[in-house]
């Protein structure tokens, strides 16, 4: 039997961000396999040309040779080699019936992780060995209990299917996109997303959640004319002063009356010396929407000053999407059900009503649950409950383990409940 948290902890000490999840992605492969059940991954499951943010080859490769020498199945991670870190387990059951699918994602965040005393990983032993990157939303968590629902069901003592998919590269939400345009939710009837923590207590439990906005990343990239600074300055085209401008000009975008928005520039990289008139600047922004039709809107806005931006300072500018989500909203057959199954764990003290609207992020499970909905199948998006001591994306995250055993045991209820129905 697998030992829950032994495994949370292992993929919790290797930590590994979107598209280089190589050897989280092997591990359940090999665990997968272990259980006789069927696996695709890599290619088969992944549209490449769909993948948004992808790293470059030299991280790619980096992150490749990092997961061989900690452990990693060369046989199996070979053929996610680029960023192909997508897992599929598919478990038949012993007579037809409806497909249910179950969504776990895999990445890290590049955050350095605290070694401060009262941070419990630290503590006991099993914080980050992979500096900068970190395990800081709770995604370990949510890739045991996949392993964990997969032990429970291996035996395929239930009608229909359950597909079980392992996603990488949630944060940013770039990773489900490629999975969707795959083809991989297009047979499935019920889909079931959830989270650990986001706020709600341990022993609290939601059955869906509402509040997730619709949101699309992007990078821009100016290119000019280096030239000095102070013998020829007319010769350069100023790529920073480009950039710069599109930055001021983008927060200037008014908001909206039909639909909350938000706006960010986060990264703004440029030049290599004082006396040097910058000939590259990159800028990596976000914009965000409660409204889908409204977020198109702001990318217009964006995308419209970017160019005008770059023409000010005769330079040039291109715009790449990496990363997207749309907004989730719940089945309410799915939500009751949900709350109806959480009653029979003793872990859940507090069953949600209703649906949690407190997210105010965005996930990219939206277009898997929108492809599933499209095709007359029902989704919801959960939340189990987890007393973290500190913010998602702190340095200091981290879960209460009892939650993972009532995670693992709920998606079993649901599982079974759902396909015998």
């Amino acid at each position: 039997m697998v030992d829950l948290i032994k495994l949370r902890r292992d993929f919790h000490q290797h930590p590994e961000v979107g598209f280089t999840e190589f050897r989280t992605a092997g591990k359940v492969v090999e665990l997968l396999k272990s259980f006789n059940i069927k696996v695709k991954y890599g290619k088969e499951v992944m549209d490449g040309p769909s993948r948004r943010g992808v790293p470059d080859k030299e991280i790619l490769d980096q992150a490749y040779e990092r997961a061989l020498k900690d452990g990693a199945n060369p046989e199996i991670i070979e053929k996610m080699k680029g960023g192909y870190t997508a897992v599929i387990g598919e478990i038949e059951g012993n007579q037809p019936g409806p497909v249910v699918a179950f969504r776990f994602d895999m990445d890290a965040l590049p955050i350095l992780e605290s070694d401060e005393a009262d941070h419990v990983p630290a503590a006991k032993k099993f914080r980050s060995k992979y500096k900068g990157n970190m395990h800081a939303c709770g995604h370990d968590g949510h890739t045991t209990t996949g392993i964990g629902l997969a032990e429970k069901l291996r035996n395929g003592d239930f009608p229909g299917k359950v597909k079980l998919i392992f996603q990488p590269a949630e944060e940013g939400v770039r990773g489900a996109y490629s999975i969707v345009e795959k083809g991989v939710l297009d047979d499935v009837d019920y889909l079931y997303c959830y989270h650990l923590g986001t706020g709600v207590p341990l022993g609290e439990f939601h059955g869906g959640t509402g509040g997730f906005l619709a949101t699309t990343k992007l990078r821009a990239d100016f290119t000019g004319t280096a030239a000095h600074a102070g013998a020829s300055p007319e010769h350069g085209r100023n790529a920073l002063l480009a950039a710069a401008t599109a930055t001021l000009n983008i927060h200037a975008i008014p908001r909206y009356s039909e639909a909350d928005t938000r706006i960010n520039v986060g990264v703004l990289q440029s030049g290599t010396a004082a006396n040097i008139i910058p000939e590259h600047a990159k800028l990596i922004l976000e914009t965000r929407s409660s409204s889908e039709k409204v977020n198109r809107e702001l990318v217009k806005r964006v995308e419209s000053i970017v160019k005008s931006s770059a023409d000010m300072q005769g330079v040039t500018a291109e715009i790449e999407v990496i990363g997207g989500a749309i907004p989730i909203n719940c089945d309410k057959e799915l939500v009751e059900l949900a709350q109806q199954e959480a009653q029979y764990i003793p872990g859940f003290k507090t069953i949600s009503q209703g649906s949690s609207d407190s997210a105010l992020g965005s996930e990219d499970a939206s277009y898997m649950i929108r492809r599933v909905q499209e095709n007359g199948g029902k989704a919801t998006y959960m939340v189990v409950g987890v007393d973290h001591p500190a913010p998602h994306h702190h340095p200091k995250f981290d879960i209460q383990e009892e939650a993972l055993f009532n995670a693992v045991s709920l998606l079993e209820r649901l599982a079974r409940r759902t396909l015998t129905e």
